[in-house]
């Protein structure tokens, strides 16, 4: 198990990535051709009025000066004005970070349920029809483009069939009152469903193969084989001893999955109009409206750092035999 000085040093392996990133960020977004405030002056501004809008954002000043504004400006928490919403940008991030999440958490929460089972019965029935069928199958859904099945459930089941919304996360004329009644409603659940499948449908290949993979290894090891001696039943051998064995890989792997998720989002969010932090950032550079791209990316890079370090906790917590140096 991990103890006080390798917890240490984990932490500060995340601080100089996250460092790392934030000086990649402000370095990109400002060696980008164009003018930054493109999103943001209007034509019938004078040369003056850009020059002071420029000095109000401090876009006049030496780059090196920009840069250390910026980082002491992020250790404070603030990540400057959008451009184009005229608003702060970390309020817009933290209104679109539940809806990100969400759509990551349900999406990954079927694909493991799914595959960690589906992963366990195919080990237990190795060799047989079922597994020369699904594997393939499994092999194809995870090779598919994720815009591409996006675009072909949405033309089933949305265009065709009717069954589900196109995209957005409420009706047209639908108002809440909190934010809890929204993810609630019946509404913003029709229109999870679609996005979320994509992502699932995308991702049950990673843990149902891998449960597969470490099932066929636990099932050979001499505890199983002692259970089968003892006349237990297939199910209890399967469940109990095996699956439960298996399960270690699996679980830590969902915390890395997650960050990969939310980092891979944008395809599917720009299908199906998800007000997303994927979304975002796709409209964000498109609108040169660089500091909500860079607050959008930060808050991305933020989950996936920290989802990884979860990811090294639970192993190190759920197997205390392992050890770290």
């Amino acid at each position: 198990m991990l103890g006080l000085k390798q917890i240490g040093g984990r932490l500060a392996q995340l601080i100089f990535v996250l460092w790392a990133v934030a000086t990649i960020l402000f370095l990109i977004f400002r060696l980008m051709p164009g003018n930054p405030l493109a999103a943001y002056i209007d034509p019938t501004f004078t040369e003056e009025q850009q020059l002071i809008l420029m000095a109000k954002f401090g876009l006049d000043r030496p780059l090196w000066e920009q840069y250390f504004i910026y980082l002491w400006n992020l250790l404070q928490g603030e990540l400057g004005d959008s451009f184009f919403y005229r608003q702060p940008v970390f309020d817009r991030v933290l209104e679109l970070l539940p809806n990100t999440l969400i759509l990551t958490f349900s999406s990954l929460i079927v694909a493991y349920a799914f595959g960690i089972i589906a992963g366990a019965w195919l080990a237990w029935r190795r060799g047989g029809l079922a597994e020369r069928v699904a594997i393939p199958i499994v092999l194809t859904t995870r090779a598919l483009p994720e815009f591409w099945l996006g675009m072909l459930l949405l033309a089933i089941f949305s265009f065709s069939l009717g069954w589900f919304p196109a995209g957005g996360t409420r009706s047209p004329g639908e108002e809440y009152s909190s934010l809890f009644a929204l993810y609630s409603s019946t509404d913003f659940l029709a229109h999870l469903v679609l996005p979320a499948a994509t992502l699932a449908i995308y991702s049950q290949g990673l843990p149902l193969l891998l449960m597969r993979s470490n099932m066929l290894d636990v099932m050979g090891e001499d505890f199983v084989t002692m259970a089968r001696i003892k006349g237990l039943s297939s199910w209890t051998v399967v469940v109990r001893h095996a699956a439960r064995n298996a399960l270690l890989p699996v679980v830590t792997s969902f915390a890395i999955a997650v960050g990969y998720q939310i980092q891979g989002n944008v395809v599917v969010e720009t299908v199906f109009s998800w007000p997303g932090l994927g979304r975002e950032l796709v409209n964000a550079v498109s609108a040169s409206d660089y500091p909500l791209a860079q607050g959008a990316f930060l808050m991305i890079a933020i989950v996936v750092v920290l989802m990884n370090l979860l990811a090294d906790l639970l192993y190190s917590l759920l197997d205390p035999r392992i050890s770290h140096a």
